[in-house]
């Protein structure tokens, strides 16, 4: 198989996933409908977008397929911007205004019969400020992004800072292409087809925590951090960690407020759930036992125990995951003669 082959291969399941991608967030029933469906709108732009730099790299494209093609980039800045609004402001619904951003899209494939592509001057000129145009969006999605840091959850502030990322990478790539910066012009659909598999990824594995679960919550950020440190107060002062029967109700009645605020804070601050967090700190206790004089003769058992684990499987399990050693391992390592 030669190099042209494998550029294609890559292209073309970029492409297929990425028209999966659209086809799962249209089909979406849970969570925001409409946030799910400007996100579907926005890899569908970018999908037709590198979908004909693939065919017009290997087949020969008319004027008007090419335009197509063009006038779907400026469907993906509006709804990056209007995305972007439905996460963050929480807008599950957008007034007729809203859609005037649409207007140069609309127009663009209207007309897309008389627009001229023939590669002169004028039809450079257009294809650049088409580029420009979604240069200017991603500029103003950035900077809503940065308006509601304090007020966003943290997970969607960081999953839409890489989406904006991500779609203004494409952006400079066409842009430096066009200026000759960039030589391999078949390297967007590469470049695409990864990006897609990426943000496939982060949304299949973790869409219903990350782009769901707090989408209600009235906890803001500033008041996610404070609940934090009041969780590390607790752990960390009062060892609550050591007791077996901790759940996130005991905690939060500890704290005095929600188990919903104590996960999604735990979530937010340490990007790992309740379990995870009460395991770190039962795992940094053991490692003080494990190599301390006092517990040199005792059994892995009673560590476990003593740690706040309820049997010993599920502390050897816990432990390995965090130290890539058994308990034993790393007794030994530390033994003391």
């Amino acid at each position: 198989m030669n190099a042209n082959s494998i550029i294609i291969v890559l292209s073309c399941l970029g492409l297929a996933q990425a028209f999966f991608l659209i086809l799962y967030l249209a089909s979406l029933k849970k969570g925001n409908a409409l946030a799910n469906k400007l996100l579907a709108f926005t890899i569908l732009g970018l999908t037709i977008r590198i979908g004909k730099s693939v065919l017009n790299t290997y087949t020969e494209l008319e004027a008007w397929q090419r335009n197509l093609g063009i006038a779907a980039v400026l469907l993906v800045g509006p709804m990056l911007l209007l995305y972007g609004k439905s996460i963050l402001k929480k807008q599950k619904r957008f007034s007729n205004k809203s859609f005037v951003h649409l207007i140069p899209f609309f127009l663009f494939a209207a007309c897309c019969y008389f627009i001229p592509n023939r590669h002169d001057f004028i039809s450079k000129v257009i294809y650049l400020l088409v580029f420009l145009h979604l240069a200017v969006y991603v500029v103003i999605s950035a900077n809503l992004l940065l308006n509601l840091k304090n007020q966003s959850i943290r997970p969607l502030f960081v999953w839409y800072r890489n989406l904006i990322i991500g779609v203004g990478s494409v952006c400079i790539f066409y842009i430096g292409h066009f200026f000759g910066l960039i030589p391999f012009y078949i390297g967007g659909a590469i470049f695409f087809s990864f990006l897609v598999y990426t943000f496939s990824f982060l949304l299949l594995k973790r869409h219903n925590f990350v782009l769901e679960k707090y989408q209600d919550s009235k906890l803001d950020s500033s008041s996610s951090k404070k609940v934090m440190s009041s969780i590390y107060n607790l752990f960390e002062s009062e060892n609550i960690f050591l007791d077996q029967t901790i759940t996130l109700d005991k905690v939060a009645k500890s704290l005095e407020t929600s188990s919903r605020n104590i996960s999604r804070a735990i979530n937010e601050n340490s990007g790992i759930n309740f379990s995870e967090f009460v395991n770190g700190y039962r795992i940094k206790k053991a490692k003080e036992l494990l190599i301390s004089k006092a517990y040199a003769k005792e059994k892995i058992a009673t560590v476990a125990y003593d740690c706040g684990f309820g049997n010993v499987t599920s502390f050897n399990l816990a432990f390995k995951a965090n130290t890539k050693q058994t308990p034993s391992e790393f007794r030994k390592q530390f033994s003391i003669k």
